[in-house]
């Protein structure tokens, strides 16, 4: 069984006490596990992380009220869930088809639950997002069907940012950390970016100056770092969020290849409530190399053509009527 499976605040049968332990952790030799340090004293995150995981950011309706599955419930979904998500299949209708798109080599979405947990968010306990707020929902509602232009699309699609917080994806999930005195570096596989992180206590910039991954603001809280993240653009943010997004991040190294990640969304003017979600980040000795998106622009071009296509259908259908 693997130490990459945690489950805090919860023993479970997939769930190790030790793992939420950051200073003590007993190996089989009886010595306590020992947080290593960076030269100049800071707790080690460095290295090359996978965050992939078969658990959910949300927990599936079949699963309400289960917060943690026993073994033989988690042998019986991951088998079934990696069924149902082969890419590799060829059944079903030419819709079906079409939507697998990328084939099984390309994903790399994890084969387990974390710790046979039900969903990466923690908070609320329903494992679900919260709703949106009246405001939010409006905003929703008024977005265009049909992208009008690339504007309208995610931010993921036309190659621009991963965005914020590190939650896993269909693929790419491998993030590296790198230290140095006073600023730690998260470099995000996909699209490759980079965050900087000062830990000198300077105040967040200015609020008119914003990205599309935030200002990040970091310090120590013990053996744990703690990233406080504002001045989002608000374009295409989290799963709704807008431009008055606060993340909080922190990371702690539990184990010699284990770091438990938590974060928490707190968007007042986007959701009812603040939610938080914990991921397991696994080390790896695999590299990140450079990434490359839709290579020329192809794929834009091509949504942006269909669009339009679907408008006409739609059009010469109410002409019709």
């Amino acid at each position: 069984m693997s130490l990459r499976f945690f489950c805090p605040g919860i023993i479970g049968v997939l769930c190790f006490g030790p793992l939420a332990l950051t200073q003590s952790q007993t190996r089989g030799s009886g010595k306590a596990w020992m947080s290593p340090r960076t030269a100049d004293g800071q707790p080690d995150l460095e290295g090359v992380w996978a965050i992939d995981t078969l658990t959910p950011l949300e927990r599936p309706a079949e699963l309400a009220g289960k917060e943690v599955l026993m073994a033989a419930e988690v042998a019986a979904y991951e088998k079934r869930v990696l069924e149902e998500t082969n890419r590799d299949r060829r059944d079903g209708s030419s819709e079906a088809d079409l939507a697998r798109n990328y084939n099984e080599f390309w994903r790399e979405r994890g084969t387990h639950l974390a710790g046979g947990r039900t969903s990466l968010i923690i908070d609320p306990p329903d494992g679900r997002i919260p709703p949106l707020t009246p405001e939010a929902q409006r905003k929703r509602a008024a977005r265009p069907r049909a992208p009008r232009g690339a504007e309208d699309l995610a931010l993921r699609i036309r190659c621009i940012s991963r965005g914020l917080p590190m939650v896993p994806t269909p693929n790419n999930n491998f993030f590296r950390i790198v230290q140095a005195p006073g600023t730690v570096a998260i470099l995000q596989e996909m699209m490759y970016e980079a965050r900087i992180i000062p830990l000198d206590g300077r105040p967040h910039t200015h609020s008119a100056i914003r990205g599309y991954m935030g200002d990040s603001r970091g310090h120590w809280e013990g053996n744990t770092l703690v990233i406080d993240t504002t001045n989002f653009i608000g374009v295409d943010d989290f799963y709704n969020a807008d431009e008055n997004l606060h993340l909080t991040e922190r990371l702690t190294r539990t184990s010699e290849d284990t770091i438990a990640y938590q974060f928490t969304v707190d968007d007042p003017t986007a959701f009812t409530r603040p939610w938080s979600g914990e991921i397991p980040f696994t080390k790896t000795k695999e590299s990140i190399y450079d990434y490359e998106c839709h290579e020329g622009n192809y794929a834009l071009v091509d949504i942006l053509a269909g669009a339009r296509l679907q408008e006409k259908k739609e059009a010469d259908a109410g002409a019709q009527r």
